[in-house]
């Protein structure tokens, strides 16, 4: 997310009370906050785990809370603390906002003309609804997000809601909280009960044109493209990209952090572990693969007993003619 106006290394150290050594580029100015999957030029980030430190240095941002002495790329601030993580909820907590709110419809929405809200619906702050849509009963649609022109939402569903994205500590969970958009393209159908993540510092976003069936979960910071298909029960996980014209059937899953090619068909019951680069493949099974192969693998094993039953008699007949 953008700040509404820059700070300073020195601004930010103090007005968040972070104990942290500078290294690098001192006059560097922050103009956002974000997490690994969404940086940008002026971003402030962290990264406390070894495994993301040369993805993080890398990266796009501008100011990296770290908890190790590293070499600094030129042009950027490490800022060397012994907890990144909570000192950068520092600066997330003070742009974020809730206020309780006792209406239905929070005066500040704007909600475009032809569109229909249906009674026992929730809109919150700042939400922005384009023209001729209608909102079914029961809909939860939170602060901020962003909902096309011509898109239907059934019965049930969360319209940004915060992301599932904790970090275990030694007593307990710790909460990456969440002050990114849920934004919707025109010409969405979102089924019953479907949630849709915001984003946890950027925008969970939903190109024109796509589908969901009922129970369909989406995390947060996912990219989905034009005139996708969701069966029902599929789940996309976390800072996942879903290009066009991709379909994804009943009860299938996509890990987080992958690329799905434009036109990818992931059949039902699947489990995507890796990113499916080749456009218009079909997938299929649990980690899935290429769908003809895998037939053919099942076909092999259904196959195998028989198999294994006639090379038994062949031992037992070669052992008789001894």
């Amino acid at each position: 997310m953008k700040l509404p106006h820059p700070i300073s290394i020195a601004e930010l150290l103090q007005k968040y009370d972070i104990a942290a050594t500078v290294k690098g580029k001192a006059d560097n100015m922050i103009t956002g906050i974000n997490e690994l999957h969404s940086l940008e030029v002026g971003d402030l980030s962290f990264v406390d785990h070894a495994k993301y430190y040369t993805r993080m240095l890398q990266s796009k941002a501008s100011v990296i809370l770290i908890n190790e002495d590293v070499e600094c790329p030129e042009g950027k601030t490490l800022l060397i603390t012994k907890d990144p993580l909570a000192a950068y909820l520092k600066v997330v907590r003070d742009h974020i906002y809730f206020h309780p709110q006792e209406m239905a419809i929070h005066p500040s929405a704007i909600i475009g003309e032809g569109t229909v809200v249906q009674p026992c619906t929730f809109i919150g702050e700042n939400v922005v609804i384009g023209k001729n849509c209608l909102i079914h009963s029961n809909v939860s649609i939170y602060a901020d997000s962003v909902i096309g022109d011509n898109v239907v939402i059934h019965s049930g569903s969360v319209i940004g809601a915060d992301a599932c994205y904790f970090q275990k500590r030694a007593d307990g969970w710790l909460k990456l909280d969440s002050c990114g958009r849920t934004v919707i393209g025109n010409d969405v159908e979102i089924g019953c009960n479907v949630c849709i993540d915001r984003g946890v510092s950027g925008d969970t976003s939903v190109g024109d044109g796509c589908k969901f069936d009922n129970f369909v979960q989406i995390g947060h910071d996912t990219q989905i493209g034009k005139h996708c298909l969701f069966g029902s029960q599929s789940g996309i996980a976390g800072c996942s990209r879903i290009e066009d014209d991709c379909v994804i059937w009943a009860k299938s899953v996509v890990n987080k952090d992958l690329v799905i090619a434009k036109g990818t068909t992931i059949l039902a019951v699947s489990a995507v572990d890796k990113s499916i680069t080749e456009e218009g493949t079909t997938v299929f099974g649990t980690p899935a693969i290429e769908a003809q192969k895998k037939w053919r693998e099942m076909v092999s094993l259904r196959q195998l007993p028989e198999q294994v039953r006639k090379l038994q008699q062949e031992i037992e007949e070669l052992k008789k003619s001894k």
